[in-house]
């Protein structure tokens, strides 16, 4: 598994072209979905543990960046990801347009209250990169003011990893067929209806400015620090995998055991 995700790991900057990584690749997935699935629900559970360790030991920080087109995933992805995980120590952060007070400040400033404490893991479900990817895309930005925040952004990582803090990015690559699929279920299913905003056909007909985009966000932001995750998302349970075996692999690593024992409880009996 490690050697598979090397191959969509980008940890320098240097050009990116999406039509290089095959949205509807199923790496993961070689056994058959229902053993992938079965497999997902398994590494959830040994998530659940490790991240016990992680909570513990309250002395690293993880934040997770889910970034994709509409219908990539991101929802699905946390539900499937931590289907097994305690709520304690985890917090996911969905984020809309910003509000009023929060366009009053720097791009960045909700994003940074937001980061995660020791022990703790917190996901960002869309992210800062909104700022680089749609309002760029919408002409609401130019060039400049593009390439500036793409510096804030690198600073803003690298302090957040130089203050003990494991980032993990996951681009959710989907291809424009599969979206379309998934924007004509909404449509079509009564129960798919909430899921779905008119907007999104707007936003669809920008595929190609957005494509563009998110290759040169990739392309600028890829860092050893701060590595992205080309995912390839048609598939979901691929997807779903990918995402688990990532974040299983970071906190194997950063939580072995628990922390040691605390000799002076020995004998203490509880009356």
């Amino acid at each position: 598994m490690a050697d598979e995700l090397k191959r969509y790991r980008l940890e320098k900057t240097g050009k990116i072209l999406l039509k290089r990584f095959d949205a509807g690749a199923k790496p993961f997935v070689r056994q058959g979905k229902a053993t992938a699935k079965l497999r997902v629900a398994e590494q959830s559970k040994e998530l659940a543990l490790v991240q016990d360790r992680f909570y513990a030991l309250k002395k690293d920080k993880v934040l997770l960046v889910l970034q994709g087109m509409d219908t990539s995933g991101k929802d699905g992805t946390i539900r499937a990801v931590f289907q097994a995980v305690d709520p304690l120590g985890v917090r996911a952060v969905s984020y809309r347009a910003p509000t009023e007070p929060e366009k009053d400040r720097d791009f960045l400033w909700r994003h940074h209250r937001d980061v995660p404490g020791k022990g703790e893991i917190v996901i960002f479900n869309r992210s800062h990169y909104e700022a680089v990817l749609i309002e760029y895309v919408h002409g609401w930005i130019d060039d400049d003011e593009r390439q500036r925040r793409f510096d804030h952004i690198i600073a803003f990582e690298r302090l957040l990893v130089e203050t003990g803090t494991t980032i993990i990015k996951c681009f959710l690559h989907i291809s424009e067929g599969e979206q379309r699929k998934r924007l004509q279920e909404r449509i079509d299913d009564p129960d798919k209806h909430w899921k779905f905003n008119p907007q999104d056909l707007e936003e669809r007909k920008l595929w190609p400015r957005y494509e563009k985009a998110y290759e040169e966000m990739l392309a600028r932001t890829a860092t050893r620090e701060a590595p992205w995750y080309v995912v390839p998302a048609d598939s979901k349970t691929n997807r779903n995998l990918m995402v688990t075996e990532i974040l299983l692999a970071t906190l194997r690593r950063l939580a072995p055991a628990f922390p040691p024992p605390k000799p002076e409880l020995a004998g203490i009996k509880v009356r």
